[in-house]
């Protein structure tokens, strides 16, 4: 993994890019209890053009804005009250999803099954660290209870949704991986 004191100007210009696309896709929202958003299709964006470290980095930068209380989550909403809430375990899971996902494309090398399959094992990362975070922390407050009881509430509506966005994510990152250089391609 590249660090941050190796990256160039393009690196860092790539990592503020992919925040502001995790911005937007978070206020793309259908509001329920759990929102309907784009933020999947932002999360596999970062990790098949950006890969782990960059794709990390900038999941790493928004939810820090957001926990800071700028409004970059979904219903333009921020703080840390949004990560200790019944979303909190999504947008944690996002930061494990980014790197698995990335590192696990780049290990493919852009093969269309095997991507596809890294970008399903990040999603359903994403939803186990949702699913247990509802069923351990925030179900207490709604009374809800049990861990299939979460996955039918905060799981099984999205599922379609979500695969029509990885679906959406993985075309977008082969049509885009050419443009995007690495730290290796520097253009100095």
């Amino acid at each position: 993994m590249a660090q941050i004191g190796k990256w160039s100007p393009l690196d860092m210009a790539y990592i503020a890019l992919a925040t502001v696309i995790m911005m937007v896709c978070a206020w793309i929202s259908i509001p329920t209890m759990i929102p309907f958003t784009l933020q999947t299709l932002g999360i596999f964006l970062c990790a098949g053009l950006l890969g782990p470290a960059r794709g990390t980095a900038a999941i790493l930068i928004y939810l820090g804005l957001g926990m800071a209380g700028l409004p970059v989550f979904s219903g333009f909403r921020g703080g840390l009250g949004i990560v200790l809430g019944p979303t909190g375990g999504y947008l944690l899971g996002f930061l494990l999803a980014v790197p698995l996902s990335g590192w696990l494309m780049q290990r493919c090398g852009g093969k269309s099954i095997p991507s596809l399959l890294g970008m399903g094992l990040g999603l359903l990362l994403v939803y186990l660290c949702g699913t247990l975070w509802n069923v351990c922390v925030y179900a207490p407050e709604t009374g809800a209870s049990g861990f299939l009881a979460a996955l039918s509430v905060y799981v099984l509506p999205f599922i379609l949704p979500d695969i029509g966005k990885l679906v959406l994510a993985w075309f977008l990152c082969r049509r885009l991986q050419p443009y995007v250089k690495s730290s290796r391609q520097r253009a100095d």
